[in-house]
């Protein structure tokens, strides 16, 4: 995506860029913006994931982000969005 276009995104638009390309993500890069995601939107239910090891990697990026206002981690999803770009 072009300067322009990752300058100006939105957080709606962000989240469609990763579901465009999440399989280029870094898992790490995948977790924060999971968990930005699920406090911008007000789910921070547990995570329930098949495998343990999963949702122990899930609970432990929300807890790092839980503390978030709601419109601050709709922000950082966003800027981390820009970086990846």
């Amino acid at each position: 995506m072009n300067q322009v276009k990752a300058e100006t995104i939105t957080f709606d638009g962000a989240v469609s860029w990763v579901s465009d390309h999440h399989q280029h993500i870094p898992m790490d890069d995948l977790l924060r913006l999971y968990a930005y995601y699920k406090v911008a939107k007000g789910n921070e239910a547990k995570p329930n994931n098949d495998k343990p090891i999963v949702s122990a990697f899930k609970s432990n990026a929300l807890m790092q982000v839980g503390h978030l206002p709601k419109e601050i981690a709709e922000k950082k999803y966003t800027e981390l969005v820009r970086q990846l770009m």
